[in-house]
C-alpha cells in the first residue's frame, strides 16, 4: 500500500523558514515525479513545485522560485520542501503527491499525503 506522509508543518513568523518532509513507502518510485501542492482557506489547491525521483530535476511555480527548494533523499525515501523567507500568504495546508508523469497538473498525481498545516504569522 502506497503511503505518503507529510511532516514538519507548524507556526512560524514572517521571514522565517520551515522544512517539510514527505516520507514515501509501499512502492517503488523510481521514475516518478514527486510534487508539492498547497491549499489556502477558501482557495483551490495550487502547484508549488516538483522533483523527479531519479534525475532530481526540479521545477517550481514562478511565484515561488528563489524561496522554495525541493530535494529528495533516496536512501530515506523522503522528499523535502525547504521554505525560506516565509510570508503570511504562504499559510496553507501543504501536500506531497506522486505522479508517473513530469507534470504540474493536480489531476495527474495518483497518490497524495494527508497534508501538513503551515501558518505564517505577520
Amino acid at each position: 500500500q502506497v503511503r505518503l506522509v507529510e511532516s514538519g508543518g507548524g507556526l512560524v513568523q514572517a521571514g522565517g523558514s520551515l522544512r517539510l518532509s514527505c516520507a514515501v513507502s509501499g512502492g517503488t518510485f523510481s521514475g516518478y515525479t514527486m510534487g508539492w501542492f498547497r491549499q489556502a482557506p477558501g482557495k483551490e489547491r495550487e502547484f508549488v513545485g516538483r522533483v523527479h525521483w531519479s534525475s532530481s530535476s526540479t521545477y517550481y511555480a514562478d511565484s515561488l522560485k528563489g524561496r522554495f527548494t525541493i530535494s529528495r533523499d533516496n536512501a530515506k525515501n523522503t522528499v523535502y520542501l525547504q521554505m525560506n523567507s516565509l510570508k503570511p500568504e504562504d499559510t496553507a495546508v501543504y501536500y506531497c503527491a506522486a505522479s508517473r508523469r513530469w507534470s504540474g497538473t493536480l489531476g495527474e498525481y495518483e497518490y497524495w499525503g494527508q497534508g501538513t498545516q503551515v501558518t505564517v504569522s505577520s
